[in-house]
C-alpha cells in the first residue's frame, strides 16, 4: 500500500500495518456481522497468510487456532468481504479427472503478508530454507495480484484462476479470454529457470494446443528472451512495462 511504503522501513512501518489490520477487523469486520470471537481474526488471517498461494484447506487452518471448521469457513468469508484475502478458483477443471478443482487462497496485500509473517529483506537475505519458501509465496502473491489488476481493466470477460492436478503439476495464473484463448503464467523466486520450471506449462500447452496463445514464466533475473519458441521468460518489472 502506498500508506505503507511512504513510512520508514522497521518499527514505523510494522506498527502501520498492525493499526491497519486492526482498524478492518474492529469497524468493517464488525459493520458487517456480530463476530463472537473477534480475538480469533487476527489469528486466523496470520494462518491464511502464512497459506497465501497456496490451496485452500479450511480443516487444518481451523485446526491450529482452536476454531470449529464451520466457524473458519464463516470467517475467512468475512476476511474476503473487506478485502483482506480473496480466492482464486481453479481452472480447467474439464481438461481431466485429476485437476484440483479447490480454491487458492491469497492475501489482497502482500506489505501485510510480509508484516504477518515477519518477512523482511534481511531474514530473507539469510536464505533459511523455510524463509525462502515463505519468499516464494509472497512472490506469487504480489504477482498475481498485480496481474488481476490490470486484468480488471479489461473490457472483454476474461476468466482467473490457477490449474493444478493432483500430481502437482501447476501454473500459478491462468487468464481465459472470451474467445477460448489462454495466457498462462508461472511465478519463480529465482534468478535463473530450468526446464523443470516449465512443467506446469508444457502440461497446460500439450492439452490446450493452439488455445494457449501465450505461456509466461516471471523470474526475478534480468534477462527477457523466449524459451524454445513458445514460452516467454520476463524479468518482474516486465508486469509494468
Amino acid at each position: 500500500m502506498p500508506v505503507a511504503l511512504r513510512r520508514p522501513p522497521g518499527r514505523s512501518r510494522s506498527r502501520w500495518f498492525a493499526n491497519y489490520v486492526d482498524l478492518v477487523v474492529d469497524k468493517d469486520v464488525m459493520d458487517i456481522s456480530r463476530v463472537r470471537q473477534r480475538e480469533m481474526l487476527p489469528r486466523l488471517l496470520g494462518q491464511l497468510a502464512a497459506r497465501s498461494g497456496q490451496v485452500l484447506n479450511i480443516t487444518p487452518v481451523a485446526g491450529a487456532i482452536g476454531l470449529e471448521r464451520s466457524t473458519a469457513e464463516n470467517y475467512v468469508k468475512l476476511l474476503e468481504a473487506v478485502f483482506l484475502i480473496y480466492r482464486l478458483p481453479a481452472w480447467g477443471t474439464t481438461l481431466g479427472s485429476r485437476v484440483v478443482k479447490h480454491a487458492k487462497v491469497h492475501m489482497v496485500d502482500s506489505g501485510v503478508m510480509a508484516w504477518l509473517l515477519s518477512l523482511t529483506p534481511q531474514k530473507i537475505a539469510q536464505s533459511d530454507p523455510s524463509t525462502l519458501t515463505e519468499y516464494g509465496h509472497l512472490l506469487e502473491t504480489f504477482a498475481v495480484g498485480e496481474i488481476l489488476k490490470q486484468v480488471s481493466w479489461s473490457d472483454a470477460p476474461v476468466t482467473v484462476g490457477y490449474f493444478r492436478t493432483e500430481s502437482g503439476d501447476e501454473v500459478d495464473l491462468v487468464l481465459e479470454r472470451d474467445d477460448g484463448q489462454v495466457i498462462a503464467f508461472e511465478i519463480k523466486a529465482g534468478t535463473r529457470v530450468s526446464g523443470e520450471d516449465l512443467r506446469g506449462l508444457r502440461l497446460l500447452k500439450d492439452r490446450l494446443g493452439p488455445r494457449l496463445q501465450e505461456a509466461v514464466i516471471l523470474y526475478s533475473g534480468q534477462y527477457a528472451y523466449r524459451h524454445e519458441d513458445w514460452a516467454w521468460i520476463l524479468p518482474l518489472s516486465q508486469i509494468w512495462t
